[in-house]
């Protein structure tokens, strides 16, 4: 019995280290410092391709797919919201429990 206690209390403390890496992973792919080093990253690699194809003003014309990613991170989630509830409408029909 004590056994089974046992497997049962390291399978839960488990589950809650899944459980904290989870809602880290979640809070990482919100976050600002995400969405900002992104962009960072975006900018610098769209100015530097724009500038070795010999494009005028690169560091202005990096702000487009720069601006295009982070206008992309704040629509998602109201996009994602939509959908998650349309889909939840349409399958709360279907739904049986067993």
């Amino acid at each position: 019995m004590n056994d089974r206690i046992l497997s049962v209390e390291e399978r839960l403390a488990e589950i809650e280290r899944r459980n904290i890496r989870v809602e880290a992973d979640k809070a990482w792919e919100t976050s600002s410092f995400r969405i900002l080093s992104v962009c960072a990253i975006t900018y610098v690699v769209a100015a530097a391709a724009i500038y070795f194809i010999n494009v005028r003003n690169p560091a202005f014309n990096a702000l487009i797919p720069t601006i295009g990613f982070f206008l992309s991170t704040q629509t998602l989630p109201i996009l994602k919201s939509r959908w998650v509830e349309r889909r939840m409408s349409k399958n709360r029909g279907t739904t049986t429990l067993s």
